[in-house]
Parts: structure tokens; C-alpha cells; sequence
């Protein structure tokens, strides 16, 4: 495979709308679209669903919001993000390359965790839930060091709105199965039990979330696959380190020195921006299974809804952001999906003065996930545009890092709110979190940001 041509190419001037279109169809978009479900299965599983799980067996809201902390592993990736980018695995890396090891082999942790956490019931003993969900975080992160390197040097830079959003359709496609296909498995796996009237009725099954967790670990196979075909991005030879001190310069110290060199008193600002920017939408997520729980609402009525609306809405949030970013620029897409995360929590507001209204619940996951697919899009193609591709894994990471850090720490808390002040008060103080990232977008897109070196 040859080095990508970053900068000037076919889409030096405004692409036609069919050119965009084609751009879609290319080899390393539809790869993204793969590697992007293999990426966004683990989160709700360890996360949403695993929440709803939780709440089903009657672990208590407070308990719920503290597991959350298992995605900090998401947080603090960057701290191994070196090790990505420069070591290499045993055997792995001469027969792959160093992208496509790094991945298989995360790969491979997430489907074991996956089957730890399906063989354990939360009911009878946490810790063991805790430690598996925390390895399926930890491969799920480290994968996400590797993908994004392997997508960031795998196109030109002008096609890395569309990677990121075919990459953004596999990963929301990838939550909703992880969300919505989860809950339908447990529910259809679920045996049905006689009640007093001989009316069959459903209670808490941990045999129907075992086969629901045991068909996600085998879900991440097609990712596996992909990952055993894909060529691997043109290998950027990297000096030889004298000494330990020497490398741990050059692997630690000189990807994040690059980054203030370039962008000297800006950097600060977009950090900034990075940080904050999925907020509204991390902080709520950690409540909204919980929240359907408590609502009355069924794992199949949120199952189908998710399934039809949230897929329809996301993969028409995912490309219209990365289809817009193509023509107008990433920033005014950016400010839009700023914007719209924080407008659909007051929906969910909403809906929790609505009662058990499923027509309610539809308005709002459409809502939320066409929000969140064009948020999502524009963000990543954002966050790529920052990254020098020299140091792709260790910046990218950085970034996506500083992204979940702060909101996953303050959702730990989150349980706690609502026991205090209630759901519809949530969901208004996050909408209300996303306030100050409108400001931040707006500085960000009035200073000429130096172009990162491709």
C-alpha cells in the first residue's frame, strides 16, 4: 500500500454530490464501517445495557452510577497509548504489522471478557462482573488506540470525514445491537414463569443475559475478520532508541510536546473543547437504561424502538454530518451537533413527566440518535484534523481521552443525583452542561488553526 497523499487531492476544490457519494463506497471506507461495529461493541455493554441489566436485578441506582467508572479505563488510554504505537507483540506484529496486531489482540480481550461477564450473575456476586467489564474497557480502549492510528493513516486527509463517518455508522450500527439486539436476545431467551392467576409472567433470568452476552462476544468476529484481510497502512519507519530514557522520550514525551509546539496558546482552548464536547450525552447515558427501567418501559418495547428509529436516525445523523463536513467545513457541523446533543436531554426531560407513552419514547431516541450521529461525525473528523500522523496513536488517543475523561467522572455521580433531585432535574442540568461547549466551538472556529502535518 502506498504512503497516503495528505493536503491537496480530488477534493482539493468542493466536491459534486456524487463524488461525496463515491467516496463512500471506497475500500477503506466500507473496512471503517466494520471496524467501526467491532469498535463500538463493547461500550454500551459495559455501560447502557449493563446498566439495564444491573438496575433488572436490583442493584440500586447510586451502586449503578459508581460502576460507571469501569469506562475511566477510556479516560486514561493515552497512558498506554505509546506502547501502541511503538511495541511490538510477539510473532503478531512480523505476521500483521503493527496496526493489525495491536487490534487482533485487543480484539481477543473483549470477546473473553465478554464471555466473563455473561457466566457471572451480578445477583449472586458483583466483583466478578467488575473485573470482567473492566478487561472488556481495557481491550475496548486499546483498540480504539489502534483503530483510529489505522484509520488516521490509512486515507488522505481530505477523506477523513468520510471514514469518520462510515466509521461512525459501523459504531453507532455497534450500539444499537449492543443496546437494542442485547435486550431482544435477553428478552426472547427469557423463559416464561406462572404466576398465581397462571398468568405467565417474566422475572429477573440470569440465563437470558448469559446468551445475550455470549452472542455479543461472538459479534466482535466480524471486526476479527476484517482485521485478518485489511492490508496494513504503509509502515512509517521509526528511529531506534539508544537508551530507555531515549524512547520514553521520543514515545511519551515528544507526541504531546508536538502538539503545544504547533498550536502554542490555542492549545489550551482546544483542549478545552475536547474535553467537554460529549458532555451532555455521556453524562445522561449512564441514566437513560435505568431511567426506561424505572419508566415502566419493557426490553422489548425499548429494543424495537431503538431498533427501527435509533438505526434509521443514526445512520442518517452519522453520514449527513460527515457529507456536510465534506462541503461546508467541520466547525459549523460541529457547532450544529453541539447544539442538538444538548437540546434532545431537555426531551428526555420531557419524557419523564410523559409516564409509560412509547409513542413518547420514539420521539425522543429518534431525536437523541440523529443528534448524536451528526455530533459524532463532525467530532472525529475534527479530532483527526488536530492529530500529526507521526504520532497518530499517542495523539488521537490524547484526544479521545481528554474527550471521555471528565464527562465519565462526573456520570459516576450521576446515580446519586437522580436519588436526590430526581430524572427530570437530570436531564436538565446536563442539557444545561452543553452551554459552555457552544461558546468553545465558537472561539475555536474564529482562530486560524495551524494545519496538522500529514
Amino acid at each position: 500500500m502506498t504512503t497516503p497523499t495528505h493536503g491537496m487531492g480530488p477534493f482539493a476544490d468542493k466536491p459534486s454530490w456524487i463524488d461525496t457519494v463515491k467516496v463512500y463506497l471506497e475500500p477503506a471506507s466500507l473496512r471503517m464501517l466494520s471496524l467501526g461495529f467491532s469498535a463500538g461493541l463493547p461500550l454500551l455493554l459495559v455501560f447502557g445495557t449493563l446498566s439495564f441489566w444491573l438496575r433488572e436485578a436490583g442493584i440500586d441506582r447510586t451502586t449503578i452510577g459508581f460502576l460507571s467508572w469501569v469506562g475511566l479505563a477510556y479516560g486514561f488510554k493515552w497512558v498506554w497509548s505509546p506502547l501502541v504505537d511503538r511495541m511490538p507483540i510477539p510473532i503478531l506484529t512480523r505476521l500483521l504489522g503493527r496496526r493489525r496486531s495491536w487490534l487482533l489482540l485487543s480484539q481477543g480481550v473483549v470477546m473473553l471478557g465478554l464471555m466473563g461477564m455473561a457466566l457471572t450473575d451480578p445477583r449472586l456476586e458483583l466483583a466478578p462482573v467488575v473485573w470482567c467489564a473492566l478487561a472488556v474497557a481495557f481491550g475496548s480502549a486499546t483498540q480504539d488506540i489502534a483503530l483510529d492510528a489505522f484509520r488516521i493513516e490509512s486515507a488522505a486527509v481530505e477523506r477523513q470525514a468520510a471514514l469518520a463517518a462510515t466509521y461512525q455508522a459501523g459504531y453507532r450500527l455497534a450500539m444499537i445491537w449492543a443496546g437494542a439486539g442485547a435486550l431482544w436476545i435477553a428478552a426472547r431467551a427469557e423463559a416464561p414463569i406462572l404466576g398465581n392467576g397462571s398468568a405467565a409472567i417474566t422475572a429477573y433470568q440470569h440465563g437470558a443475559w448469559q446468551i445475550a452476552y455470549l452472542i455479543m462476544a461472538a459479534s466482535m468476529l466480524p471486526g476479527v475478520l476484517t482485521v485478518l484481510l485489511s492490508p496494513e497502512p504503509a509502515h512509517r519507519p521509526i528511529p531506534p532508541a539508544r537508551n530507555a530514557i531515549d524512547w520514553l522520550r521520543s514515545a511519551l514525551v515528544e507526541p504531546f510536546a508536538d502538539f503545544i509546539t504547533r498550536y502554542r496558546w490555542q492549545a489550551a482552548l482546544l483542549l478545552a473543547l475536547i474535553a467537554t464536547y460529549r458532555i451532555s450525552d455521556v453524562v445522561m447515558g449512564i441514566m437513560a437504561n435505568p431511567f426506561y427501567v424505572d419508566m415502566g418501559f419493557t426490553k422489548d418495547e425499548v429494543a424495537a424502538v431503538t431498533k427501527i428509529y435509533g438505526v434509521i436516525m443514526t445512520l442518517v445523523g452519522a453520514f449527513v454530518g460527515g457529507a456536510l463536513a465534506l462541503r461546508m467545513g467541520v466547525m459549523p457541523v460541529l457547532m450544529l451537533g453541539a447544539a442538538l446533543s444538548a437540546a434532545t436531554n431537555l426531551l428526555f426531560a420531557w419524557l419523564a413527566g410523559q409516564g409509560h407513552n412509547l409513542q413518547a419514547l420514539i420521539y425522543v431516541i429518534s431525536a437523541d440518535n440523529l443528534a448524536s450521529g451528526i455530533a459524532s461525525a463532525a467530532f472525529i473528523a475534527y479530532l483527526s484534523s488536530l492529530t500529526n500522523v507521526n504520532y497518530s496513536a499517542t495523539q488521537y488517543a490524547m484526544f479521545s481521552s481528554m474527550m471521555l475523561l471528565l464527562p465519565k467522572f462526573i456520570a459516576g455521580y450521576s446515580g446519586v443525583y437522580v436519588d436526590r433531585f430526581g430524572y427530570s432535574s437530570f436531564f436538565t442540568a446536563t442539557a444545561l452542561l452543553g452551554l459552555p461547549v457552544l461558546t468553545l466551538v465558537w472561539l475555536a472556529s474564529r482562530m486560524k488553526i495551524p494545519s496538522s502535518p500529514h
